[in-house]
């Protein structure tokens, strides 16, 4: 699943991207310092989109860790949408890109091949996930899966929740049912390139 994602946007346009769509973003703890980032792995600080006090068209940007502890302490980094509702604490975790891996084949057992996907004639997309506070890490996030949609599906058997941009809205209300949401992408929608 996906353990490696990309953002190389500054907080500007991400603040232009979300107006377009009639989101207001408040930065209740001040504008965070965006560096392009071609590698955000688990446990680093990732910019995450969340609803502010229930208010439907406005979002808090802040950073938070990718992962939280989860049992043995193993972090959990990604969350199996199948069959659940999400009703509280939901949030949007903006990329420009993300990576998957495939295994090698039984040949060449020396390496997995590397895949960046980014989401055609967008600078930004937006994965759907939900964050939670703890005593061990503090506030963080993780990214939903579902079921690969036909641009996933030759790389890999599951794939993170990209929501549609005009879902980013919906996705900040808790009262939109989540199901209604999370759904794969039409095909061609994603650029796959191999990398690294």
């Amino acid at each position: 699943m996906c353990n490696d994602y990309r953002l190389k946007v500054d907080v500007a346009t991400i603040v232009e991207d979300f107006a377009d769509l009639k989101i207001k973003i408040r930065f209740g703890e001040g504008a965070p310092n965006l560096e392009p980032r071609d590698d955000i792995k688990i446990t680093d600080m990732g910019p995450i989109v969340r609803t502010v006090d229930d208010v439907r068209g406005e979002g808090e940007l802040v950073q938070r860790r990718w992962s939280w502890p989860g049992q043995n302490k193993r972090p959990v980094y990604n969350f199996r949408s199948d069959g659940r509702e999400f009703t509280s604490n939901r949030c949007l975790i903006v990329a420009d890109g993300f990576y998957e891996f495939t295994d090698p084949t039984e040949k060449e057992k020396k390496h997995k091949d590397k895949w960046l996907f980014t989401k055609k004639d967008e600078p930004i997309f937006c994965i759907a996930g939900i964050w939670r506070e703890t005593k061990d890490v503090g506030e963080a996030f993780t990214m939903l899966t579902m079921e690969p949609g036909p641009d996933i599906a030759p790389y890999h058997d599951r794939q993170i929740v990209i929501l549609a941009r005009d879902a980013w809205a919906d996705w900040l209300d808790p009262s939109v049912p989540a199901k209604s949401l999370i759904k794969p992408l039409s095909p061609g929608m994603l650029h796959v390139e191999q990398v690294g």
